[in-house]
């Protein structure tokens, strides 16, 4: 109830996009999902075929745009919020398929000196 009550004042005080932290993992007593569903939004993707980034979820609640960081951003300094971010930001309309055909390019290869993103990740 607190992370849909939060998501809720989010909304109210004019929020464009709402990105969520921390909870998204294969646990079930995970709650950041139950709050997004609670709150009213749509869920058009949990989890996602990307390494880093597995556990990703994105929904959407009326227009707006809500994007679950998930713990793999404190670990990697690429993830699937790297590739989705800016097309959020672009208002780019994102659907369950967009997400599915990341796994082509999906496997970050955590190279010595990251060049992203000109590298084949999220190609």
């Amino acid at each position: 109830d607190m992370i849909a009550q939060a998501l809720m004042e989010l909304k109210a005080k004019g929020s464009e996009v709402i990105v969520a932290c921390g909870g998204l993992s294969v646990d079930p007593d995970d709650v950041t999902i139950a709050g997004v569903r609670r709150a009213g939004a749509e869920i058009i993707s949990y989890g996602a075929p990307v390494m880093p980034g597995a556990m990703f979820l994105y929904a959407m609640w009326g227009d707006i745009p809500i994007v679950g960081a998930q713990a793999a951003v404190i670990y990697h300094s690429i993830t699937i919020f790297d590739l989705i971010l800016p097309r959020v930001l672009a208002e780019e309309k994102i659907c369950r398929q967009d997400i599915v055909e990341l796994g082509h390019g999906g496997l970050c290869l955590n190279c010595e000196k990251c060049s992203f993103p000109a590298c084949p990740f999220g190609k």
